[in-house]
């Protein structure tokens, strides 16, 4: 850990557990819980399928992170790009959510996704 650091195992936990929330999501009765992919809440097989795919995404990009892989860094830019994306569109697509819901999830998920990807960056030459 003392190579990865407190705050990349952090982040590496953190995907994991979206990981599997991104398992279940499809198992879910609950259509707020839906996959969100573009801006669109998904469903049926669909969903099982884009959920199940960017789960198996962030478990490597866990994976990638907690064992300091170079080629994690490629991961880490289009996560953090799609996730700047899928939250414009989400936005933009759907009803108005309370704006304090709004920034506070823009905030996670953007800080999150962009923040390992930075962090990931000024540890380039420590990856392998």
């Amino acid at each position: 850990m003392a190579k990865r650091g407190v705050t990349l195992s952090i982040f590496a936990i953190l995907f994991l557990l979206l990981a599997i929330s991104n398992f279940s999501k499809p198992f879910s009765r609950d259509p707020a819980t839906a996959f969100i992919f573009l801006g669109w809440r998904t469903q049926g097989p669909t969903q099982v399928i884009l959920a199940w795919l960017f789960a198996l995404y962030l478990l490597l990009y866990a994976a990638g992170i907690w064992q300091m892989r170079r080629w994690v860094l490629y991961l880490a830019y289009c996560y953090a790009a799609w996730v700047l994306l899928n939250m414009l569109l989400f936005g933009l697509r759907n009803t108005p959510t309370p704006l304090l819901l709004n920034i506070v999830a823009m905030v996670i998920g953007i800080g999150v996704s962009s923040g390992a990807a930075i962090l990931l960056t000024r540890r380039k030459a420590m990856l392998s």
